[in-house]
């Protein structure tokens, strides 16, 4: 076996088990050691492993030499990297298309599946040792090998999912929690549900809530569609204080109408819900039919805290002081998440969807005791917490839009209000944001002409502070107070943004200006803070997809907020390939996961920046993951130089 970009390297004899110059036992033991430490191989059966070994020979690279380029042809073999490092680069040698191999890396895969040359030159950086495999053993093990062959179909994806699978373990001992968020009701249910007629008596429920052991009995019409419910926490205010006879229908006591959820409706789905209207039972639904019930207790059974548990205790909170003792309960809920392997995008919806209650019940308490009316105002949120995308660490970005015919007259009471409403969040473990984008600035207490003719301006001048300032205020949602105050700020913005493309330009250029951290060779760039390689997860990592999400959406129209439905609904509008698309998503969210796991590490030291993390610290799948990251980001930023260069 010969690769012909290898002419005149130093091979080692085939290894074969009846070959003359078979290795010896110990040099093949510890070639499948080191293999065992990486994916795919430690997904893999050792017999597998050792199939690929004993189909590998061994090849040396010097410096500088070219292991394959496309003038080559048809990809022949499937190199498995050794020791060294490997840099691929186009036909023109252009740096932003490097991407660097380290020890443990499979290539060129997409090359070898297709039968097709390799796209890019690939030469050895240093000295280069690494197993070469021809493709007829590489798709006879395909067959064999399960975990061999879904690595080879889906790489990245398959990195990202043994990434995710190692930081549940890492958290499993913080939690008691085993229930993926993403499981579907339909898969959660256990057995029939209970139900009665509307016209059944409350003595029969009540006698078969009893005998049965349940805490809920559904109310259901003749086609199983359901009514109401009548639960035990309803039986002592609706039956027992109101004197209520035994004989009174069940439909005279039941909420109507329901809350449910459909079978392909997930866990998560359940929780926000239960939530956000203090339930603790949700019917589900095949159709209009309900199949099952879902319960709290089904949802967090294991668990020592649960969402509803947090947001009641928040919302029953009666002043400030008893709120900052309830915040803590976010931060060990969302260490409890990561734990049961709940996904970035779900644990970072939570984490917002708590702080939100957290924030409305503050401003609630404080509007009271300063006599504010909040139905001429509305609390708005900004940045992250804007696009429900907070992480553990997070600052505060927030606003106030208030109706007055004399603002400069009024203002001072509401700045005055914002004032205690911000000095709170900050007890309660948000800090005061250092920029000064909060809602005791006068510049963010402003009525809604105001604010209109405020980013009328920044769109109208672009100045490079008024781009810093659409990166945070143009991800705006409203969250307390009178909604509807705010709702058509964000079509204002839309609306201007897309009469002014100099704009866009100028966004495109910011978004541009924070690039991809990734080395010549195509390697990770980091910075050396006290003698450790570090990486900024949130300058050099989020805030890259943020920004380009935002730009798309507001080029295109798009009115969602949060990054991933912007890249859903700009993926669709470009006409985008699904996979491309679905690389963004997944990249962003993998970034995610890395600072909320970094962050809970850093609660911990409560030293240096929360959202950096010393590079030599990760695993070996985490590097590379991160690495593909970048490069996925690398790919996005090329794509606006492409539609906002001309």
């Amino acid at each position: 076996m010969a690769l012909s970009a290898c002419a005149g390297l130093r091979k080692m004899p085939r290894m074969s088990a009846t070959s003359p110059t078979t290795p010896s036992t110990q040099l093949l033991g510890n070639l499948q050691l080191q293999l065992t430490r990486h994916a795919p191989f430690a997904q893999m059966r050792s017999e597998h492993v050792a199939e690929f070994l004993a189909s590998a020979q061994e090849a040396y690279f010097a410096p500088g030499e070219v292991l394959l380029a496309p003038s080559d042809g048809p990809c022949q073999s499937l190199i498995c990297l050794r020791q060294g490092a490997v840099t691929s680069r186009d036909a023109e040698g252009e740096a932003p298309s490097a991407f660097q191999y380290e020890a443990g890396a499979l290539f060129p895969v997409d090359a070898l599946m297709g039968a097709r040359p390799v796209r890019y030159t690939y030469r050895a950086q240093q000295d280069v040792f690494a197993l070469v495999v021809p493709a007829a053993e590489v798709r006879a093990l395909a067959e064999r090998s399960a975990p061999f062959a879904d690595f080879l179909a889906r790489r990245v994806w398959v990195l990202l999912d043994l990434s995710r699978r190692a930081l549940q373990v890492s958290f499993a001992s913080q939690t008691l929690a085993e229930q993926s968020m993403e499981t579907p009701l339909g898969e959660l249910m256990r057995g029939q549900p209970f139900g009665v007629e509307p016209a059944t008596p409350l003595s029969q429920a009540l006698q078969a809530m009893h005998e049965r052991r349940i805490g809920s009995v559904l109310v259901l019409t003749a086609d199983g569609q359901a009514q109401g419910i009548l639960t035990r926490h309803d039986i002592l205010g609706r039956v027992t204080l109101k004197g209520r006879s035994l004989d009174t229908p069940i439909a005279d006591v039941m909420t109507a109408p329901v809350h449910t959820l459909g079978v392909t409706d997930t866990a998560q789905d359940a929780a926000m819900l239960m939530s956000r209207e203090s339930v603790r039972h949700v019917p589900v639904t095949d159709g209009a039919r309900v199949v099952g019930i879902i319960s709290e207790r089904d949802l967090f059974a294991l668990q020592r805290l649960s969402l509803k548990q947090v947001s009641t205790a928040i919302r029953a909170a009666r002043n400030v002081d008893t709120l900052v003792n309830v915040a803590a309960d976010i931060r060990r809920f969302a260490t409890n998440l990561l734990g049961q392997g709940v996904a970035a995008r779900q644990l970072t919806e939570l984490i917002s969807h708590l702080n939100d209650v957290l924030t409305e019940r503050l401003v609630q308490v404080i509007a009271q005791d300063d006599g504010v009316d909040m139905r001429t105002a509305c609390w708005l949120s900004f940045g992250s917490e804007g696009r429900s995308e907070q992480t553990i660490s997070t600052d505060q970005d927030n606003g106030l839009v208030f109706e007055s015919d004399d603002a400069a007259a009024e203002r001072p009471r509401w700045l005055a209000f914002a004032r205690r409403v911000n000095e709170a969040l900050d007890r309660c473990g948000y800090p005061l944001c250092t920029g000064n984008i909060m809602a005791s600035n006068p510049e963010c207490c402003l009525t809604p002409v105001e604010w209109r003719e405020r980013f009328s301006h920044w769109i109208d001048q672009g100045e490079p502070e008024h781009l810093l300032k659409s990166s945070i205020f143009f991800d705006m949602r409203p969250l307390a107070g009178h909604l509807d105050l705010a709702q058509a700020l964000g079509d204002h913005v839309r609306e201007c943004a897309a009469h002014v493309p100099r704009f866009l330009k100028q966004m495109a250029a910011n978004a541009l200006a924070n690039r991809a951290p990734l080395n010549w060779h195509g390697g990770i760039e980091t910075r050396e803070v006290d003698g450790h390689r570090m990486v900024d997860l949130k300058l050099h990592g989020t805030m890259m997809f943020v920004d380009a999400a935002r730009l798309y959406a507001l080029a295109n129209g798009v009115g969602a907020r949060s990054t991933r439905a912007r890249f859903e609904a700009v993926g669709k509008a470009l006409a985008v390939p699904a996979h491309e698309s679905e690389g963004w998503i997944g990249a962003f969210e993998y970034l995610q996961m890395l600072r909320l796991r970094t962050q809970i590490a850093h609660g911990k030291s409560a030293s240096g920046n929360p959202n950096t993390v010393a590079f030599d610290t990760l695993n070996d799948i985490d590097r590379r993951v991160l690495q593909e990251t970048y490069r996925t980001a690398r790919r996005l930023q090329q794509r606006i130089e492409l539609d906002w260069s001309r």
